[in-house]
């Protein structure tokens, strides 16, 4: 293992792997990795993870073989701002500024999977697909010609804006937006949701420190190197947010406390643990 000291910053190049700064300076190479279907390892707010393209088929499947982990065990996604939740999940239920209030930070919402709508439009008598979009009330149609359609147009079916094999079989999907700007940048920049998960294998401790997981660098394109967490291995909260005026606490994680307070003051009830 060979050590370089390059423009104030450290790096340790491991044969099957690489181990860089979390710093901005390598968000683009990270970017670009994952757009090319590879997987990294990244520090969030809470532990190390595993992160992908969530819309990729076989790099999702490459972090389930990576962990060892069953394909019946959800993956959660991460977002780069809270805006971009409603691209993925349904929000519209949800108070007004109660997702601001949880994020970014130490907390997993789950949230009924976002559907987008399809609708079929006519060029004059030629039909075209357009995708709905709730800024533009019209499209452009393959024979260049301007066509309107409003978001009430004809539906001609339904398709999920996440990889089908992310979670097959589950309405529901968990949504981080750490408070890691390391990772924020990462997915603003890739323009989609990573898929994330804690970069261990199933079943062992957690994440804190990169030399946590060290038998395990060679399976990503890059490794990046964020210090020793300070918020021990409980991992974020999760909660799910899927009932109207409902709440239920899935895992307590790091910031259960934090997280009901914030829940009850938006007048949001707490279901009762299933027993």
């Amino acid at each position: 293992m060979a050590f370089s000291l390059e423009n104030g910053q450290v790096s340790v190049e491991n044969k099957a792997g690489l181990v860089r700064p979390a710093t901005e300076a390598h968000a683009e190479e990270a970017i670009q990795a994952l757009k090319t279907g590879k997987v990294i390892a990244v520090p969030t707010d809470t532990l190390y993870g595993f992160a992908c393209d969530a819309c990729s088929l076989e790099a999702v499947n490459r972090i389930y073989e990576i962990k060892g982990r069953k394909h019946t065990s959800p993956l959660a996604i991460c977002v780069g701002d809270v805006s971009d939740i409603n691209r993925f999940a349904v929000t519209d239920h949800l108070p007004h500024g109660l997702l601001d209030s949880l994020l970014p930070g130490p907390v997993t919402v789950v949230l009924s999977r976002g559907i987008r709508k399809i609708f079929l439009m006519y060029c004059q008598k030629v039909p075209c697909v357009g995708v709905e979009s709730p800024q533009l009330d019209s499209k452009f149609c393959p024979d260049g010609g301007l066509r309107f359609a409003s978001i009430s147009g004809i539906s001609a079916g339904e398709s999920s804006n996440l990889e089908k094999s992310l979670n097959p079989g589950l309405e529901s999907i968990g949504v981080r937006v750490p408070d890691s700007n390391f990772v924020r940048v990462i997915a603003r920049g890739l323009e989609s949701a990573l898929a994330l998960t804690s970069a261990n294998l199933t079943g062992q401790p957690s994440s804190v420190s990169v030399k946590d997981f060290e038998n395990l660098w060679e399976h990503c394109a890059y490794v990046y190197d964020g210090g020793v967490l300070p918020s021990g291995r409980a991992g974020s909260t999760v909660v799910d947010l899927t009932r109207l005026g409902k709440f239920k606490i899935l895992r307590p994680g790091s910031a259960k406390e934090e997280t009901t307070a914030i829940l009850e003051k938006h007048s949001l009830v707490e279901e009762p643990a299933a027993g």
